[in-house]
């Protein structure tokens, strides 16, 4: 399969994915999204309160801001503090916004694993056991596999850089990242399924690297959501549900239907 053909597949299975989970009864798996946002808004909340508290306590054991005694002196502290909590909000938000596609695949792990799996199932019209020990497996290798495609792709990241200051290349730059960004996500998406069959990792590798075409047309649309201003990472939870049947969808068909060899 070719790069056109490839993407032409991950596009045309995610176009297919949402009715496919509505009409087969698989909807309520974007309850997870709605539990995850939930459950990042009050951990973020509280740990970002926490550190700014932290900071101002050690900024008023340095400095004794609390103690300063001149006019002016309560809206001064009052200023710093404000400074202090809107910029460490403001980096979590940045942090965020770069690794959070990642951190949706680490957490929700077991949710696209079973998800996968049911895909799959209704796809093949037949029913897999379920196996604990199997399915502990593929939470694990998702979990490596994503922060293995975190690594890579911030070295890829690193070097795109610096290769942005050489003149012309550089403008070409940000469409490289997002090329890159797009595979790994798409990589990640597709390799439940290659777990079940108990590919190994260097396996996966090698598939994804003669159907680049097919990564990045599968976690395309995922990391194109992600670079919406503020709401982006919150919608990426929901796409990446779509992802993963899509992958799935996709995945079955090479592998079942044309007999692809890994």
């Amino acid at each position: 399969m070719n790069y056109r053909q490839g993407f032409q597949l991950g596009i045309k299975t995610y176009s297919k994915a949402t009715s496919f989970m509505f009409r087969n009864k698989l909807g309520w798996y974007f309850i997870f999204p709605v539990l995850f946002n939930i459950l990042l808004f009050v951990a973020g909340f509280y740990s970002v309160t926490s550190l700014s508290d932290g900071v101002i306590t050690s900024l008023n054991e340095w400095m004794n801001i609390e103690s300063w005694d001149f006019w002016g002196s309560g809206f001064v502290v009052t200023l710093i503090k404000g400074f202090i909590w809107i910029v460490l909000r403001l980096l979590f938000f940045i942090i965020y916004a770069y690794i959070g596609g990642y951190i949706i695949l680490i957490m929700m792990s077991p949710v696209f694993a079973f998800l996968s799996e049911k895909t799959e199932e209704i796809l093949s019209g037949k029913s897999l056991p379920f196996n604990f020990s199997q399915f502990a497996r593929d939470i694990l290798r998702g979990v490596l596999l994503a922060i293995r495609n975190l690594s890579v792709e911030m070295f890829f990241t690193v070097l795109l850089f610096i290769l942005s200051f050489i003149p012309i290349i550089g403008y070409l730059t940000p469409i490289a990242l997002f090329l890159v960004s797009a595979y790994f996500y798409g990589f990640s998406f597709l390799d439940y399924t290659f777990e079940r069959r108990r590919f190994k990792i260097n396996a996966s590798v090698r598939f994804m690297r003669n159907n680049k075409g097919l990564a990045i047309g599968n976690g395309f649309v995922f990391s194109l959501v992600l670079l919406i201003p503020y709401i982006g990472v919150m919608l990426a939870g929901f796409i990446a549900v779509v992802s993963v049947v899509a992958a799935t969808m996709a995945a079955y068909e090479i592998i079942e239907k044309n007999k692809a060899i890994v």
